[in-house]
């Protein structure tokens, strides 16, 4: 079963009983700096709930949630649930509240901070995840060009291009599927 993930933010705004939610769905990489922008722009936010998933290089998944203030357990664990649910990872959720005045109860949270995450994934483009990985490719003088047209027919960055008495070693980054079909370059 491939996992996905996201490659742009994905926004919905949704309201229960006059609470207002509004969901962002960031990339990993962004999280902590969105999640400090929405801090900042919403300071009048009753909570800032959220949740993560993110796959390290052994191939082990990080969770994690946060209630923000919420009754444990109502907001951040049913989000990063739904996450597991979508097979996302590398993939962080905020959900930024505005009290209405209503309370909703335990269960009437562990409903709508996931359904506005939830709104926000069904407007989303999730592709499916692939690892990224560098590697350092090493190809005498005589195969130079050959591996050049090799790389440029796929989804490959040339981060680096060097050359030593022996020929040419390029560091690249790309899906490790990439990366290894040019295994005969490898250094």
């Amino acid at each position: 079963m491939d996992l996905l993930t996201l490659t742009e933010e994905a926004f919905a705004e949704t309201e229960e009983k006059k609470s207002r939610f509004l969901a962002h769905v960031v990339p990993i990489a962004a999280f902590e700096e969105r999640l400090s922008e929405l801090r900042a722009a919403h300071p009048k936010a009753n909570h800032h709930v959220t949740a993560f998933r993110l796959i390290h290089p052994s191939n082990q998944i990080e969770e994690g949630a946060k209630d923000d203030g919420e009754p444990s357990g109502t907001s951040g664990m049913p989000v990063l649930k739904l996450l597991i649910g979508r097979r996302l990872i590398n993939v962080g959720a905020i959900v930024v509240r505005y009290f209405g005045g209503t309370k909703l109860g335990t269960g009437g949270l562990a409903r709508a901070y996931p359904g506005a995450v939830k709104h926000a994934l069904d407007a989303a483009a999730p592709v499916t995840w692939t690892r990224t990985v560098r590697a350092t490719l090493k190809v005498g003088f005589a195969k130079a060009s050959e591996l050049e047209i090799l790389i440029t027919q796929l989804p490959l960055a040339v981060l680096d291009r060097r050359f030593t008495e022996e020929g040419a070693v390029l560091d690249v980054e790309g899906p490790e599927d990439a990366v290894t079909s040019l295994s005969d370059f490898h250094a």
